[in-house]
């Protein structure tokens, strides 16, 4: 009998020891997980240069899933419905429109904020042919210019351009490197998108090693239209007073070369007339006295 109370005993001891431990973890405080996952997606119609600059952020996000083409460019909430589904809480949407312009989504779904740049000169890295490499999967520091943290719109843009292009440690498909830098410049209300290669030289006399960065590519400029309180609808919380939209830099230069064309019209016209006013002499009287 004394030695089942000595079993006993030692039970309730492990039993304590147990729910100690159990309590201990409750009450620490749990540790963040970066869980950021992209949907990365575009709408019909867009060109084969727009195409390739979407596989180029796809090759340099491994926590990206692509998804295919959406058809409507009006219901744009269902991408929330499609991020939902794929286990995302981002997206980067491709709008393409006259085969021409090309238009970013960048949206936390489902409660928002987005933001809708315009996207200009465009190179991809089949283009540009430029000597930087890295590693696919590997993560990138993402760099951002001082002027972000001056206005508040900024700040938004760069928390959620952060949550976009910074790849998380959870991720599955990434590798344990960091050999890329990610930078995004403010210069004449635009944000410049550049990718560099960081490369190390050691030429054995120094102890420290040489680093300089390299240009990988792809390359293209964002200029901000709009931000939207909700993900891709919402009312507008910040509106850019300086962004022209292309059909009117459009609709400009026709009306230049129409002025063009009217101003060779009347030169043509004037210069008509000119020799008209030369070709006609004054009359002779002694004409019509052999009549």
């Amino acid at each position: 009998m004394a030695k089942l109370s000595s079993n006993d005993d030692n039970e309730m001891e492990v039993d304590e020891i147990q729910t100690k431990t159990e309590e201990k973890k409750n009450n620490q405080p749990k540790e963040f997980k970066n869980r950021q996952r992209v949907m990365l997606l575009c709408s019909r119609g867009i060109t084969a240069r727009h195409r390739h600059l979407m596989s180029d952020l796809q090759a340099l996000l491994p926590h990206a899933k692509k998804d295919s083409k959406l058809d409507s460019k009006s219901k744009l909430y269902i991408l929330n419905e499609l991020a939902d589904i794929n286990n995302c809480n981002n997206c980067i949407y491709f709008e393409g429109r006259k085969h021409t312009d090309l238009y970013m989504w960048i949206s936390k779904t489902p409660n928002g904020p987005s933001i809708k740049f315009h996207v200009t000169n465009i190179h991809t890295m089949s283009e540009l042919h430029l000597t930087g490499n890295c590693l696919k999967g590997s993560r990138p520091i993402v760099s951002f210019d001082k002027t972000f943290d001056t206005t508040p719109h900024y700040k938004l843009i760069k928390e959620v351009l952060l949550h976009n292009f910074s790849t998380p440690t959870t991720s599955r498909r990434i590798k344990p490197f960091v050999d890329h830098v990610i930078t995004f410049s403010i210069v004449d209300g635009r944000i410049w998108f550049r990718n560099y290669q960081i490369v190390e030289k050691n030429d054995g006399t120094k102890k420290e090693k040489e680093m300089s960065l390299v240009e990988i590519g792809p390359r293209f400029v964002l200029q901000v239209m709009r931000i939207f309180d909700g993900s891709f609808c919402g009312s507008t919380i910040f509106k850019n007073g300086d962004f022209v939209s292309p059909n009117t830099i459009r609709r400009f230069q026709k009306q230049e070369m129409s002025m063009k064309y009217k101003s060779r019209i009347n030169r043509n016209l004037e210069h008509a007339k000119h020799l008209q006013e030369a070709n006609n002499l004054p009359s002779d009287p002694l004409d019509e006295v052999f009549q």
